[in-house]
């Protein structure tokens, strides 16, 4: 059976990085919102345009990073082909997508409503197809289990990203510097700065994988590229149907808002920047991705693989409703990684942060239809989660503005995580401890609620104690159950 410790150790050290890469890519939240205030509706146009990069990533991608894993450990491929064909088709794929889109770059711009400004398209596209085409070598690292190299990159990309922009928002506006280093007093700051910032760390990203880029030299064979195609395309259609979840109300927001365009981009900023504090979890489940796909192919004939399928997903629901809990413990304190004027939309960082839990056992529930080849039900699954997102926006937008975005995706989670389930029980029965994870949920609950109570009738300083206090009964509670002192290393020694 898989090792837990190895699982354990692999989700820690590309958590680790992506929690390092998210902590420093925070901090483009506070200089983004300082220098643009939410009245002005520029965040609100990062936020929508980053929704339709989300999208366009899964579509450029088209499923190819867990057909790569699949297809890596499938009996009778070569790997080396697999991976050469792979990146041949991605880019391919990439650069013809690249040159239609600059050839058709002024309607395609206003379709998404940006007639003034069509470099904010251009540029975007160019930047999230090279980021397609990089998932496989991206993937091929952590197939040779090298999440070291991985982590360092990646942080490398988010370091360059960090230091231009406080360069180009922050020091180049304050010494009245235009791009260029030569002073101008009426030069103005335009948001299109962030998206060629992107472009930037992106290529660099590029030459950084050289090394990973050699394996062109295998050769194509159309063969492989028809298998993996008719394995890839449930899972495109699931990819896009999921990211949906995620990106769909962005998209549609300034279309549905009862206000101007501007008012809408100014709302929708607001939701996009608070939303941020709620990433912790998309970290966690990131991270646990990256270390247990890998696993799950490469152990997929294991005969106790379903009771670690099991305690995996135990363990990950207890990890995610911890930080939960810590997140919502001191929110008075993560507020200020985002600009004052956006902190009414605080409340929507709970609801978020339980749909991306939902959204992570969802993503554990997937493995029974991607190892026994019908990844069409996840298709079925993500594409109704979709349905119900847009309805759910369609009808409440116009009256409850962001807060039918944070409920839609909750809706929308929770009714593919539960679909999933059900019916993966019929086609690959797996005895999860439901009632321990049900403990664990309501305990989360009870000590949420009893947060929120704190904190609006407590002063601050009572309250962040409190909330700590509940934090510790928590891990208390894992600790006494799950996790004893006495099976962790090093501070297991002195309790033997």
């Amino acid at each position: 059976m898989p090792n837990l410790k190895s699982l354990a150790k692999d989700t820690a050290i590309y958590g680790l990085s992506s929690i390092v890469a998210r902590f420093i890519n925070y901090l483009l939240v506070p200089i983004q919102t300082a220098r643009f205030a939410a009245s002005g509706g520029e965040y609100g146009v990062i936020t929508n345009v980053y929704a339709y990069v989300s999208i366009l990533v899964i579509l450029l991608t088209f499923g190819m990073e867990t057909t790569f894993f699949r297809f890596m450990n499938r009996d009778g491929e070569n790997p080396e082909k697999v991976y050469s064909t792979t990146l041949r088709m991605l880019a391919t794929t990439s650069l013809l997508s690249i040159t239609l889109v600059l050839l058709l770059l002024q309607p395609i711009s206003a379709a998404a409503g940006y007639a003034d400004h069509p470099e904010y398209v251009g540029v975007m596209y160019v930047t999230v197809a090279v980021d397609a085409f990089m998932c496989i070598p991206f993937a091929y690292l952590r197939y040779q289990h090298k999440p070291l190299k991985f982590a360092l990159l990646k942080i490398v990309n988010i370091v360059l990203n960090i230091a231009l922009n406080l360069l180009y928002l922050i020091v180049l506006p304050a010494l009245r510097l235009n791009p260029f280093g030569i002073y101008d007093e009426q030069f103005t700051l335009d948001v299109a700065f962030v998206f060629y910032i992107n472009l930037t760390c992106t290529l660099v990203s590029l030459l950084l994988l050289w090394k990973e880029l050699r394996g062109f030299r295998f050769g194509f064979d159309m063969a492989v590229c028809r298998r993996m195609l008719s394995y890839t395309w449930p899972l495109l259609v699931m990819g896009v149907a999921g990211q949906l979840n995620q990106a769909a109300s962005q998209i549609l927001f300034p279309y549905l808002f009862d206000g101007s365009l501007q008012e809408a981009r100014a709302q929708l900023g607001i939701y996009g920047a608070c939303i941020k504090i709620a990433m912790i979890m998309v970290m966690i489940t990131q991270a646990f991705r990256m270390a247990y796909e890998p696993i799950v192919f490469g152990n997929a004939k294991d005969r106790n693989n379903r009771e670690y399928y099991a305690q995996a997903m135990k363990f990950y629901l207890i990890f995610t409703l911890l930080a939960f809990l810590t997140v919502m413990a001191y929110i008075d304190l993560l507020k200020y990684i985002i600009g004052e004027s956006y902190w009414e939309g605080l409340r929507v960082v709970p609801i978020v942060m339980a749909a991306e839990i939902m959204f992570g056992i969802f993503f554990n529930l997937s493995f029974w239809y991607k190892l026994t080849d019908r990844t069409i039900w996840g298709a079925y699954f993500s594409g109704i989660g979709a349905v119900l997102l847009v309805i759910v926006d369609v009808l409440f937008i116009p009256s409850h503005s962001y807060m039918a975005c944070a409920w839609a995706g909750f809706v929308a989670y929770g009714v593919s995580m539960l679909l999933s389930y059900f019916i993966g029980q019929h086609y690959y029965p797996i005895k999860y401890p439901l009632g321990q994870m049900a403990f664990y949920t309501l305990a989360a609950v009870l000590l949420f609620g009893v947060m929120a109570y704190g904190r609006q009738t407590l002063p601050m300083a009572l309250s962040l104690a409190l909330n700590t206090l509940l934090v510790v009964v928590f891990l208390a509670i894992i600790v006494k159950r799950d996790v004893p002192l006495k099976s962790l290393p090093v501070i297991g020694r002195r309790f033997k």
